[in-house]
């Protein structure tokens, strides 16, 4: 019988490049920036990495569609490594096979690495030549923001909200990040913006205006796991384990059938309750000490709150509203500013999260410290809220 990998995976060093517009430097060099980083973190030498899991999402500017340019990039001589993709949920998948290698016991170290030179793709979020020969079959007529916007329409259709009252909920969803983006050194955006710039930002997909919408950006984060055992015999005395990786993906349902009512992801909630199983967790709205949701857009995350069981259905938008999510709110949630304020550089996006999680937890984040986390939860959100996939990753101290 299963058993859950919870506690048998220790992450020995992290490491995330600055996100932003990084026109001066290539894949590559992104990669190494966070690599570097997590290789020095982790006290370790190049050669002790068994094997290497390597997320990146879209292949026809970037990195091509092999894991050649990693071992490449690294000089990762002689050692199994293989490429992933899952959409956005890519650099989650990036760090579940290396952390499933270290746990079935197939490797000591390995290295999973995201990255994504999204800025180079030309890619804004909204339709573009060029997307690939079969995507308009299974997702037609679709761009980003248009996807998404349906969650709002079916989320104030099904418990009857007020308008304005929903888009004011949704402006502070973006304010609360934009405000804790200012403290992220590594964030693309580090601006506050005021509430009133949110509420009056030109419409993107109704309800969604300008700043509901994540940025494109370039970036890489990278980590480097082991056991617990090994990780306490390289000198390592605070560990964080990995308690749950777990991820839904859609059978083409939501989209295909009338029963899905529009107003939540139902994959999320089948990826969190798998979690919360396997990382032991009875009460999340107790338990988790902060949260990194896939706030690729504004509602996204006023929804996943409720698919995470950390909000009441129809009641997320009204804890949005009283602050429950805010840095000095009961669950804080992206406190880096998230996608909101570093940009959505596909590949990198599940390990940035991860990223911020482990300096919390290791009292290493400067102005945004959190007082005594105890457990993180990653939450991402690939293609559109109708046909997806969602990865959730739950880490705490061991």
């Amino acid at each position: 019988m299963a058993t859950g990998i919870k506690d048998k995976v220790a992450i020995l060093g992290m490491g995330c490049s600055r996100f932003g517009e990084r026109w001066d430097v290539g894949s590559e060099q992104l990669i190494n920036e966070a690599f570097l980083e997590a290789l020095k973190d982790a006290g370790i030498e190049r050669k002790q990495i068994e094997a290497a899991w390597f997320g990146s999402a879209l292949d026809s500017v970037n990195v091509g569609n092999s894991a050649i340019p990693l071992a490449t990039a690294l000089r990762l001589q002689g050692i199994p490594v293989t490429r992933v993709e899952n959409m956005c949920a890519t650099g989650t998948e990036a760090l579940r096979g290396a952390t499933y290698a270290v746990a079935s016991g197939a490797v000591d170290i390995a290295l999973a690495v995201g990255v994504e030179k999204l800025k180079d793709t030309g890619y804004g979020g909204l339709p573009v030549p060029g997307k690939g020969t079969l995507n308009d079959l299974w997702m037609p007529y679709c761009s980003a923001p248009a996807g998404f916007a349906q969650l709002a329409a079916g989320y104030r259709a099904k418990y009857g909200v007020d308008k304005e009252l929903f888009k004011r909920a949704l402006a502070t969803v973006s304010w609360k990040s934009h405000q804790n983006g200012v403290k992220s050194p590594k964030a693309h955006l580090r601006k506050a913006v005021e509430m009133d710039t949110i509420l009056k930002a030109p419409m993107i997909a109704e309800p969604l205006g300008v700043f509901d919408c994540c940025g494109v950006s370039d970036g890489a984060a990278v980590a480097i796991v082991t056991t617990p055992e090994i990780a306490r015999a390289l000198g390592k005395h605070d560990l964080v384990s990995i308690k749950a990786l777990q991820l839904a993906s859609s059978s083409g349902r939501e989209s295909g059938m009338s029963d899905w009512d529009g107003a939540s992801v139902p994959n999320t909630r089948m990826a969190a309750a798998s979690a919360y199983r396997e990382a032991g967790i009875t009460d999340p709205r107790k338990e988790l000490s902060q949260i990194e949701v896939h706030d690729c857009f504004s509602v996204t995350e006023l929804v996943t709150m409720e698919d995470l069981g950390l909000s009441d259905d129809g009641q997320g938008w009204k804890d949005v509203l009283d602050g429950k999510y805010n840095a000095d709110g009961a669950i804080p949630s992206q406190i880096d500013g998230g996608l909101k304020c570093f940009g959505h550089p596909i590949g990198a996006t599940g390990l940035r999260m991860v990223y911020e999680h482990y300096l919390q937890l290791l009292g290493r984040a400067g102005d945004r410290q959190l007082k005594n986390p105890t457990l993180g939860l990653s939450h991402n959100l690939g293609g559109v809220p109708y046909n997806g996939v969602a990865a959730i990753s739950i880490v705490g101290l061991l």
